[in-house]
């Protein structure tokens, strides 16, 4: 046991920002401070021995540490990182549930990061049916971007996808209702309307073409 008159600073706040009464909390605080300083320095070798020790003391939650591991899978947005930090997250999923709002932004960053629009969109729509993502105005606002994205022309098509851009316009309608000074969804909801009306004249045209042909087929019909 330490004397209570020892006071010690610290670099950093951990999770237990009490001043620690014992030598072995004294270290793990000392060691938190080494972790924190390493990230800082992109010292990411350091930074991994001081997580490998900590995570093993009981004293550490490593679980709601969960945004430090993934900052230590990798350094900035390496995209050959990527696929052990969407596994890292879809883990944390499952083992923080108290967290799974923050996981799930992190989660579809980077499948949009990795070029996976479609199975951002896909991670999306499994959850916003349920509480509590569908009353998050963030996550409709990604659903609607994504889908605008994916409904742009592609070499096969010069037309906008219909439905892709009909999802995209709910969504960030709702984005809007659930946080009306939102300023990103107002000004997509302008756009997705711009591109509806260029892209609805062509498809009119082509439904009065399509009509005309089968008026020419009915009237060439010789009689039986």
């Amino acid at each position: 046991m330490m004397s209570s008159d020892s006071v010690h600073v610290f670099l950093f706040s951990s999770l237990d920002s009490k001043n620690p009464l014992t030598a072995r909390k004294v270290h793990i605080r000392r060691l938190y401070d080494i972790l924190q300083l390493s990230l800082q320095r992109n010292d990411f070798l350091r930074a991994k021995r001081a997580w490998a020790i900590l995570a093993r003391c009981k004293e550490m939650n490593w679980k709601s540490m969960w945004t430090t591991g993934l900052e230590l899978l990798g350094e900035g947005v390496d995209s050959a990182c990527t696929p052990r930090r969407l596994d890292y997250l879809r883990s944390m999923m499952l083992q923080h549930p108290d967290e799974r709002e923050a996981i799930l932004q992190e989660l579809i960053f980077y499948l949009v990061l990795s070029g996976k629009c479609r199975d951002a969109l896909d991670e999306l729509e499994l959850y916003l049916p349920s509480f509590p993502y569908q009353d998050n105005p963030v996550f409709h606002t990604y659903a609607g971007l994504i889908s605008l994205y994916l409904a742009q022309p592609t070499a096969d098509s010069a037309d906008f996808n219909t439905a892709l851009l009909r999802d995209a316009q709910s969504h960030i309608r709702n984005a809007h209702t659930l946080d009306p000074e939102n300023i990103v969804a107002q000004a997509f909801l302008q756009k997705i309307h711009d591109y509806a009306k260029v892209d609805m004249p062509r498809q009119d045209s082509e439904d009065e073409s399509a009509a005309g042909t089968r008026t020419t087929f009915q009237r060439k019909r010789p009689r039986v």
